[in-house]
């Protein structure tokens, strides 16, 4: 037997040969695994039954690791592009945390020439004051507020403050 065996080629895969008798023609995995249905169904004519069941369960075998090797093969390429989507979002997350910091500080900005606004309006309309003598200190802390805060603010794209400190 063994002479008969030595002319093929030997490979990772096991002969079929081997587990189907002296008489079956020898199939290497590959092959066995490649065949149709109907092609390992004339090869296993001939051949006893306990050949017959080795040879589909032989085959069966290979086909299950050729399957789980390409689910193998899908899940570590479905993982890498998650992480690569994993890492644009996180990009992404960044980017608009950013954003979001700038706009509260434009808002907080904003909130703060309100108030002075605010206060300022109160202090005129408080009494009767005489057109010479109108609140000049809230006039100037009102406009040295928005000088400062447009220094602070370098994205403010807002309009000077419409007061003046005018004595």
């Amino acid at each position: 037997m063994q002479g008969m065996t030595t002319h093929f080629k030997t490979s990772k895969a096991l002969k079929v040969k081997k587990e189907a008798g002296e008489n079956a023609p020898a199939l290497s995995d590959d092959e066995l695994v490649a065949m149709s249905v109907r092609e390992l169904n004339q090869h296993l004519r001939g051949l006893t039954k306990d050949d017959v069941v080795r040879l589909k369960q032989r085959r069966r075998t290979l086909k299950n690791r050729g399957y789980a090797a390409s689910c193998r093969i899908k899940r570590v390429t479905q993982k890498e592009e998650l992480e690569k989507q994993k890492i644009e979002l996180q990009h992404e997350v960044d980017k608009l945390a950013r954003e979001n910091a700038s706009m509260r500080l434009e808002l907080d900005a904003l909130r703060a020439k309100y108030e002075a606004l605010q206060c300022f309006a109160r202090t005129v309309t408080r009494g009767p004051l005489s057109p010479g003598k109108v609140a000049t200190t809230s006039v100037i802390t009102i406009v040295k507020s928005a000088k400062h805060n447009n220094n602070n603010n370098t994205n403010n794209n807002s309009s000077p403050t419409p007061f003046s400190a005018q004595s």
